[in-house]
């Protein structure tokens, strides 16, 4: 296959971006190569608005033609949370054609080396960045994300995410040497000398399992991460979310073609509607490593059942946050509603439950009780949203009637703090748009405990009334081991209750966010500073990202001569 990039001209347009990326993990400083900021967009070949909007209008009522091969049916059929049927439909694999096609290209992927892999995945990312505007929708009409959200969640977040996983596979590539002369001393006798070669090998094919509220952003870290490590990757989307990663697989396509490589080193698998080819695929013999995000259920399944492969798994979790003082009570009530609010809450980070004395917490604003504490925070969510167009600018849409259906049925499991409202989005009047819930339960009192000890998943939190700081860590400790977390926040002035709340979150390891107040906010993380998960608590398998999230893609090959 003739290459129009060659490696030499990769490496000279990416190796800088590369050693930034590897100097951002090693500092954890701030840094990203993808703008967030719409109006950066629209020079040197990056669509502006008007052109991404015009590309994603033109995909819609299409046939997004990959040219993979064993295609036999042509499927489809989301509709967008917004309202909106897109009318793209997608290849159908004949799995036994696919398959072995995405296999035949990785011999030339795997001698390709560290560096060459990682410059082709940064030349996949930058064209993707290109049409950062184009995907925003593509996101936006697939997750229910309002539009900034979708813009900045979906695009350069995610592709720093992608780029994180790149410069992660990278370092522990190169950590052993391509050669080594190796020569042992015998005495008298000549020494015992050898010419030894080691090659990073890839496991076989990575099967990355996408979700429906973050396609791009949970899909990146394990598709780079195993391409980048020389592993082909099929990608399966989730029926509700195919489109943001079928043009992800195409750009993906594209690229690999122009640099010499086979194509079908990344390949999606779009599903008929019912189809539920995941448990299929995820113990073929062929696929060796699993990429997953979702439900506790499947995650829990696949670490169980797909005994051939290297599972990763971000399920989901019971997010706290311990309420106990503050200096900056209004600060708190602020960032609280923010976060309580922000997609609808349909973040794996999002809080759920909050850890509230019963006799109340010191703030800078004098000593306030457990109700005044919780009906201040339902005015302050309240405020956040007071105005409809913030609101769903905020709020977006509710992704699926499940997250409708658990929000409808929280009223009745307690004293409702703030009630949900509708809200109707002026641009799509068939969108489902809800304010948030709280829901005032209280932690002594079996009944509640099935509530606050399961995962609600989308905007419904919990204002669950403890005893004690003591008990609010005990909590926080049960919530964890037995639940999982994906975040944890805590807000104290007291040295002592912010230790505890540190130990607790080292012994079950779960990332903690301290006395947040501003505009960091605690379901908020950066690629390349923060970790997300930890891979230590039943949440999720592994770390976005780590050492250990892109380690064990590959194997390392040694052949060894006599020098």
């Amino acid at each position: 296959m003739t290459a129009a990039l060659s490696a030499h001209e990769l490496i000279a347009r990416h190796r800088s971006t590369l050693d930034q990326a590897l100097e951002a993990i090693r500092t954890r400083a701030y840094w990203s190569p993808h703008p967030e900021h719409p109006k950066a967009y629209g020079e040197n070949g990056s669509l502006d608005a008007a052109a991404g909007k015009a590309a994603f209008d033109a995909l819609l009522g299409s046939r997004l033609d990959l040219g993979q091969p064993g295609t036999d049916d042509w499927v489809g059929g989301e509709t967008s949370p917004y309202g909106i049927d897109l009318g793209v439909t997608y290849p159908h694999a004949d799995l036994d054609v696919l398959l072995p096609a995405m296999k035949a290209g990785q011999r030339a992927w795997r001698d390709a080396g560290a560096e060459q892999r990682a410059v082709v995945c940064l030349e996949i990312l930058k064209r993707i960045s290109d049409r950062t505007h184009e995907f925003a929708h593509a996101v936006m009409h697939t997750s229910g994300q309002a539009f900034m959200m979708a813009l900045q969640a979906g695009g350069p977040h995610a592709q720093d995410r992608g780029l994180e996983a790149v410069a992660y596979a990278y370092v522990e590539q190169v950590r052993t040497p391509d050669n080594a002369e190796w020569t042992k001393p015998q005495g008298k006798r000549d020494p015992l000398a050898m010419n030894k070669q080691f090659t990073p090998v890839p496991r076989g094919i990575a099967l990355m399992i996408g979700c429906n509220t973050f396609p791009t952003w949970n899909g990146y870290p394990g598709l780079f991460a195993s391409l980048a490590t020389g592993n082909a990757v099929l990608v399966k989307p989730h029926p509700r979310a195919v489109l943001p990663l079928a043009l992800t697989v195409q750009v993906a396509r594209e690229v690999l073609a122009e640099t010499g490589f086979d194509p079908n080193l990344v390949a999606l698998a779009a599903e008929r509607p019912g189809e539920g080819i995941a448990k299929a695929l995820a113990l073929r013999p062929e696929i060796r490593i699993i990429d997953y995000t979702g439900s506790t259920e499947f995650g829990d399944w696949l670490e169980a059942n797909a005994r051939q492969a290297q599972v990763y798994t971000e399920k989901a979790g019971v997010n706290t946050v311990v309420v106990h003082s503050t200096s900056d009570y209004k600060g708190m009530l602020s960032n609280l509603a923010f976060s309580l609010s922000l997609y609808s809450g349909q973040m794996c980070t999002t809080p759920q439950n909050l850890l509230v004395p019963r006799e109340g917490i010191s703030t800078d604003q004098g000593p306030k009780s457990y109700d005044e504490v919780v009906a201040d925070l339902a005015k302050a969510v309240d405020g956040l949203l007071g105005d409809d167009a913030r609101a769903n600018a905020l709020l977006g849409a509710i992704v699926n009637p499940d997250v409708k259906a658990r929000l409808e049925a929280a009223s009745g499991l307690g004293e409702v703090a703030l009630a949900s409202r509708e809200i109707t989005n002026p641009d799509f009047p068939g969108a489902v748009v809800r304010t948030p819930v709280i829901v005032k339960l209280d932690g002594a009192k079996p009944d509640d405990e099935a509530a606050y000890m399961s995962e609600c998943f989308g905007p419904v939190s919990f204002a669950v009334a403890v005893d004690s700081a003591e008990d609010a860590a005990e909590l926080l400790r049960r919530t964890v081991r037995e639940k999982g977390a994906m975040t944890v926040g805590a807000y104290t002035t007291d040295p002592e209750v912010e230790q505890a709340v540190q130990e607790v979150c080292l012994e079950e390891a779960a990332q903690l966010s301290l006395n947040l107040t501003g505009g960091v906010y605690v379901n908020q993380t950066a690629a390349f500073s923060d970790f997300h998960g930890s891979g230590g608590n039943p949440a999720a398998s592994a770390a976005l990202c780590d050492g250990a999230f892109v380690a064990n893609r590959f194997r390392v090959v040694e052949v060894r001569r006599d020098a």
